[in-house]
């Protein structure tokens, strides 16, 4: 399953998607964690020192290998160059696998240990100075939406990826890519009229928002949230001395999570299961090819002199029942 945890920041998105990654490594489920966030905080909130976090390979400095595996021998794609971030498979192409090893997961990937089991950590790598005042952000998530668009996972394998902050969360397709998307609420005007705004963005493209409450502390808190979010509300986050101590850099063993939170982390995963059954592979491709043909049109064309819609397999349905990876 992919899922997106998304809100505004300062919101605990990062917090709550790291133990939401910590609870499904416990439950020795395959998981890979992606940092897509202007601020690269999964690492440290996984448990990697600052040095370790800043060592992680950069996605988006892996560009040019990325898009060379993943096309394998799709005769409509030319060449690594004519590929963009939308880019979607098609007969010939290599698939990514969760419990595959390739080049691509060699090159971005690196292992984390957790309490109990591990989890594959990607990250988009951050803003450099050289960025600044002429990069925009959307540029470094590309081999992020990429790869989505290229990964086959099936049940009880899970992407969980923690989104930049706000709405910039849908300044590309890559919003469609998900099976659930998590949106993190504190229980304030600000928090709520975040959802408002994503539910407004996702209605049109079908995609599932679920909320997650944070930093609940009252009976009042709850019911602000329920007045304002409606069904969407799916659990309460409160407060948490286990996560006081890993915002220190002391988390204690996951294990000693207090089991009120723990149970809030068991309704996501029984959530994100349930979706399961109700992928519609057809959309998924069919979105997928939607912002394909815009970035084309709007700027994919012009920068690779190259009519991109032509890279669009119409009999090429992204599913993993009949998809298998290719070999490196």
């Amino acid at each position: 399953m992919k899922i997106a945890f998304v809100g505004k920041g300062g919101s605990g998105k990062t917090t709550l998607s790291s133990l939401f990654i910590r609870h499904l490594a416990a439950a020795r489920v395959p998981v890979l964690a992606v940092d897509a966030d202007i601020n690269q905080h999964l690492g440290p909130a996984l448990g990697l020192g600052e040095e370790e976090a800043a060592a992680l390979p950069a996605m988006g400095g892996h560009l040019p290998l990325i898009k060379d595996w993943l096309r394998g021998t799709n005769p409509r794609i030319t060449s690594a160059e004519t590929m963009i971030k939308t880019t979607p498979p098609g007969e010939g192409s290599r698939l990514l696998s969760l419990t595959g090893d390739n080049p691509v997961f060699a090159a971005c990937a690196r292992t984390v240990p957790l309490d109990d089991g591990e989890a594959r950590l990607m990250v988009t790598g951050p803003f450099t100075e050289a960025d600044l005042g002429v990069a925009c952000y959307h540029s470094k998530t590309g081999a992020v939406e990429l790869c989505l668009n290229h990964l086959v996972d099936g049940r009880e394998e899970y992407v969980v990826v923690d989104m930049t902050a706000g709405s910039d969360s849908f300044a590309s397709g890559m919003f469609t890519r998900f099976d659930l998307t998590f949106l993190v609420a504190e229980p304030t005007r600000k928090g709520v009229a975040v959802h408002r705004q994503y539910r407004e963005y996702a209605r049109d493209f079908g995609v599932a928002l679920r909320v997650v409450g944070n930093k609940v502390q009252s009976p009042d808190d709850l019911a602000f949230l329920r007045e304002e979010t409606g069904d969407d509300l799916i659990a309460a986050f409160g407060h948490s001395d286990w996560v006081r101590s890993m915002e220190k850099g002391r988390p204690p063993r996951f294990g000693q999570l207090e089991e009120a939170n723990r149970e809030v982390l068991r309704t996501l995963h029984e959530a994100a299961d349930a979706r399961y059954g109700r992928r519609d592979r057809h959309r998924y491709t069919r979105q997928m090819v939607h912002f394909h043909l815009r970035n084309a049109a709007s700027w994919g064309n012009a920068r690779t002199g190259t009519d991109l819609a032509a890279q669009v397999d119409p009999d090429f349905v992204l599913d993993e029942r009949n998809a298998s990876p290719q070999p490196a």
